[in-house]
């Protein structure tokens, strides 16, 4: 009996509450509050008032049968005993009108727990798994990225005039990755988007990117002392792919699982394409200065594979083209390898 009156007391001071403040919030969580149902809040409110209106009813009744127990004028310890006796009598009258009101406390619970996981009331088993459903189905996603590698260029013929006097070289690239995952527990799925990509040649040696009268690249030597000298081509770049990811399975609830696709740890591969959009010969010295967007023979289309190492949102890769970074017969056989970082937005 206690223990209901208890349960009692704190219904009304909830209700209480509901109406100083228009709101309710539960802590179902130790760290952040909770929205609480619409459906929880109406149940709470009306089995408050209910209670509320029991106990208004009897405690009148009770006040008036003291009033005449207390008109006999009975002696103190009499007095005292039948009082106690009449408030009992109240109580447990108080008690069975409580009990008889037929609130299901685990049944609320259960409902602000499934408007937690939902953020909206269900009023059936059907009605909810069909939200789970729909709240854990398969991946099926556009997110940003970000990545930085340092390149290098392969040959397996001599080394050439590029070859001698490349210096430190780069990728920076940013895009959407689209992500498909095959369904609700597979860890397997499509990777594929669009980014763009820059790629930055840079020359040691005093030495720079020049064009001949026939437009034919070469290396050249700068008259002074060059401070930067550098070919900066960009990339619109498409991937297409698959992804492994090793997370477990989890359990949903109605006989839902499901498998995270875009956190844990991951591995992937995939082939890319890419169609440059432009090129730019940068050059800073102490001689001559210049900007040139022209023509310096890179070759207009790059393909490769990648191969990438993910855990939540932070992946490393590598990828090789295979395709030559100059076309036709500049700098044979010259072809880049990335090894870099990623970061997904």
């Amino acid at each position: 009996m206690i223990k209901k009156f208890i349960i009692a007391g704190m219904l009304c001071l909830v209700a209480a509450t509901v109406n100083a403040q228009k709101g309710l919030k539960l802590n179902l969580q130790s760290k952040e509050d909770t929205e609480v149902s619409p459906i929880v809040k109406e149940k709470v409110d009306e089995y408050a008032k209910k209670i509320d209106a029991i106990i208004q009813e009897e405690k009148k009744l009770m006040e008036a049968e003291l009033l005449i127990l207390q008109s006999k004028n009975l002696e103190k310890t009499e007095f005292d005993k039948q009082k106690a006796e009449v408030a009992n009598r109240y109580s447990e009258k108080i008690d069975e009108r409580i009990e008889a009101l037929g609130f299901d406390l685990d049944t609320v619970i259960q409902k602000q727990v499934k408007y937690s996981l939902l953020n909206s009331d269900v009023t059936s088993n059907e009605e909810l798994k069909a939200k789970l459903l729909k709240k854990f189905r398969a991946t099926k996603d556009f997110s940003g990225y970000f990545t930085y590698g340092i390149m290098t260029l392969t040959n397996n013929l001599p080394d050439n005039d590029l070859d001698k006097n490349i210096g430190y070289a780069n990728n920076l690239e940013f895009g959407l990755k689209f992500n498909y995952q095959f369904n609700r527990t597979s860890p397997w799925g499509l990777i594929s988007g669009i980014g763009f990509s820059w790629r930055t040649l840079r020359l040691d040696n005093n030495m720079l990117f020049a064009k001949d009268a026939n437009a034919d690249v070469y290396i050249a030597n700068y008259q002074g002392s060059v401070d930067k000298a550098k070919l900066r081509t960009g990339y619109i770049m498409v991937p297409l792919g698959l992804q492994y990811n090793f997370s477990k399975l989890k359990n949903a609830g109605m006989d839902i699982q499901y498998r995270p696709y875009s956190d844990g740890f991951r591995i992937a591969a995939n082939m890319y394409g890419g169609v440059k959009m432009s090129t730019n010969n940068i050059v800073r010295g102490d001689g001559q200065d210049f900007r040139d967007r022209g023509n310096y023979q890179v070759n207009p289309f790059v393909y490769g594979a990648q191969f990438t190492v993910s855990y939540d949102n932070i992946s490393l890769f590598v990828k090789k083209d295979f395709s030559n970074f100059f076309k036709d017969s500049y700098f044979q056989n010259d072809k880049a390898l990335v090894f870099g970082i990623g970061i997904g937005l």
